[in-house]
């Protein structure tokens, strides 16, 4: 059984705790849903080419969530949930999104 040790205090840490402390089978990889947002589509454009020829699933919409980056990239990615796994897939978003001028803006998965 996880103990609250088991993760970081950080924001990953605190969703993997709300996850595990709902009962959530932290044995069974699934789909993560990663967003990552930005200004322009051609900062849209590059990004997602990116991860699509890495073989991600990578899907684009213009939401307006956030008003300064308008544009939404979702990128698909199985695993389990696990911190380190979690935060190794953000930063290396957040890699290629910098120079783009995009930034990491959350995640989600369907407990198991």
């Amino acid at each position: 059984m996880f103990r609250s040790e088991d993760f970081p205090n950080d924001e990953n840490g605190d969703v993997l705790r709300r996850m595990r402390d709902s009962g959530d089978n932290f044995a069974i990889p699934r789909d993560f849903e990663f967003t990552v947002v930005f200004a322009t589509r051609e900062a849209v454009q590059a990004f997602g080419d990116h991860f699509a020829q890495l073989g991600y699933e990578v899907v684009a919409n213009e939401s307006g969530h956030v008003p300064e980056l308008p544009w939404d990239v979702t990128v698909v990615t199985h695993m389990l949930p696990t911190h380190a796994a979690i935060t190794a897939f953000e930063a290396e978003l957040q890699r290629v999104a910098t120079p783009l001028g995009g930034r990491n803006d959350g995640w989600g998965c369907f407990e198991q």
